[in-house]
């Protein structure tokens, strides 16, 4: 298995693109899609017409806005130049409501030459071939459904958060994981509301027993602060901060 981290910073990071991964396992997933991921996804020398699952952990645009380009250039690819396979969808509640609003008002999005499957996840387990995928609410935002992601491969775990506070849901998700990437919006001595700040990320992975800890969708003032050092007070694995078009074997 392996993770790319495509976005590791927020919608207002000057230097960092913001939410989205490429996780190969026996097929490419993708875990997001923010802002300025699709151009690191092109860097990365990956065929993005292969892509044919992507999961949501909610929609807010930092962590949703390049779907719409992705998905404008997937139309037009499948339409005057080649064939591409049908796409996945997953999703916290909602999913299957936004989409067919954006499928429908669009122009041109409903001309695609591939079929587009819509799915909601709660608390549940997707089966994709030899993978597995485990979804889990996690805490966020009042009022939006957010869900974070297990994904298990021939005896390799990774864990991702979505946008998260501290919560039991995403301890459990990361339990005994081999790498979990989680949000660390803020340093411990400047915590924000809706995110958790580094010592929190590391009280996460200890409690879980994860194995590594990779810290990522910073906020600027994340930058400031040594955020590893913060983390490894409650953590004593490898810690690591991650950064746009990192690949991480696991």
């Amino acid at each position: 298995m392996q993770v790319t981290i495509l976005g590791s910073g927020t919608n207002v990071h000057p230097s960092r693109a913001a939410a989205g991964y490429l996780v190969d396992t026996d097929q490419p997933l993708m875990l997001d899609f923010g802002p300025r991921t699709l151009m690191n996804l092109r860097k990365t020398g990956k065929n993005r017409h292969d892509l044919r699952t992507i999961f949501f952990s909610h929609y807010h645009a930092d962590h949703f806005s390049d779907f719409i380009t992705f998905f404008f250039d997937a139309v037009y690819y499948s339409k005057h130049v080649s064939r591409r396979p049908d796409l996945n969808i997953f999703g916290p509640r909602g999913t299957r409501k936004l989409f067919q609003a954006i499928l429908k008002t669009f122009p041109g999005f409903s001309q695609g030459a591939f079929r587009v499957d819509l799915h909601e996840v709660q608390d549940g387990e997707v089966r994709l071939g030899q993978t597995k995928v485990f979804a889990r609410t996690v805490t966020h935002s009042a009022g939006l459904h957010c869900v974070g992601y297990r994904i298990e491969h021939e005896d390799r775990v990774l864990t991702y958060s979505g946008d998260a506070e501290y919560c039991s849901n995403l301890v459990d998700l990361c339990n005994g994981a081999d790498v979990a990437v989680l949000d660390c919006s803020f340093p411990a001595n400047k915590p924000g509301q809706g995110h958790m700040h580094a010592g929190q990320c590391g009280q996460v992975a200890h409690e879980a027993g994860a194995r590594r800890l990779v810290l990522s969708h910073f906020y600027p003032i994340a930058e400031r602060y040594d955020v590893k050092k913060q983390a490894g007070r409650r953590f004593q694995g490898r810690i690591t901060k991650a950064r746009d078009r990192m690949r991480i074997k696991i």
